[in-house]
């Protein structure tokens, strides 16, 4: 069974030297080729330097990377340049600032061996949290940010057949089977972070076109990555950006042609803005703005068509 690994990575060198070391400290099953294939996108850090030292370590019993440059911003450019260097076999997503699992790799294999039917299978994605966090991050009650500040699926300690009416995983823990693509198409280049301006729904897009067009989605929840917890993603200002962007992202690939924007995205607009400006508590401002700047960002969606 062959399996690559694919990393698109953006001026995060000392986070894919984490995420590269806790590949290759993860058990390696005997019956599986596996490589890594990195794809530096725009970078002007240290990346390339990184990879060509760790190609040199020969020495070291790593697993095989190769890496390949897209000079263009945009992470679904960097994702669809791997996948014309792949021929075959499956591949793994994994971002540059997860790292997985001891039983990553072992259970990838183990769900391809048990479901033969399935085309795509997604994990668990957890945030690392450090315990120094503020507990508003940990909030699941009526003031819970969305979206949270790190990626955070996970739907169980059970396995699920996921539809466009299950929740949609992110990409950052997709295994796809190489043909897929060959049907279903690349990922759409009108989406998707660009730098680290936090637009996405490249993944999303990606899944919904799938699941339309009957290939199988399984949830594994042995398939597990850890997200790094960056602190500077808890200030208001990012909350805010993100929740605009994402909403935005989302709401093109949902409704790529839909140009009207509903009554109902105004009303709920007013009442988060009203709630804002007449709460005084901070985490209830808090939940208000950040919801506020995602209807915004559902408007900008709608006012925007992909085609």
């Amino acid at each position: 069974m062959k399996l690559t690994l694919v990393i698109c990575t953006y001026n995060r060198s000392e986070l894919l030297s984490k995420t590269l070391e806790s590949i290759n400290n993860a058990i390696i099953p005997a019956q599986a080729e596996i490589s890594i294939l990195v794809l530096p996108n725009a970078c002007t850090d240290d990346t390339v330097k990184i990879l060509q030292k760790y190609q040199q370590q020969v020495d070291f019993h790593l697993l095989p990377i190769e890496f390949e440059e897209e000079p263009k911003a945009g992470k679904s450019y960097a994702l669809n340049k791997a996948l014309t260097l792949i021929k075959s076999g499956w591949i793994c997503f994994i971002d540059d600032d997860q790292r997985v699992d001891e039983h990553y790799l072992k259970s990838v294999i183990e769900a391809i061996d048990n479901y033969p039917d399935t085309s795509i299978f997604c994990g668990r994605i957890i945030p690392d949290w450090t315990g120094q966090e503020p507990s508003w991050v940990h909030e699941k009650g009526k003031y819970k940010i969305t979206p949270i500040p790190f990626p955070h699926f996970d739907l169980g300690d059970n396995s699920l057949s996921l539809s466009e009416k299950n929740a949609i995983p992110p990409g950052g823990n997709l295994i796809v089977g190489h043909k897929v693509f060959e049907r279903i198409g690349c990922f759409s280049e009108a989406l998707g972070p660009k730098g680290h301006n936090l637009m996405g729904s490249e993944d999303s897009d990606f899944i919904l076109r799938a699941l339309a067009a009957g290939e199988k989605l399984e949830y594994i929840p042995t398939i597990v990555q850890y997200h790094y917890v960056d602190v500077s993603r808890l200030k208001l200002s990012y909350l805010v950006y993100k929740s605009f962007q994402r909403n935005k992202s989302f709401t093109l690939t949902r409704y790529p042609d839909r140009l009207r924007v509903s009554k109902y995205l105004w009303r709920k607009l007013g009442q988060y803005i009203a709630g804002a400006l007449f709460s005084f508590n901070v985490n209830r401002i808090r939940f208000h703005l950040t919801k506020a700047s995602g209807i915004v960002g559902q408007i900008a969606g709608h006012i925007q068509s992909l085609h």
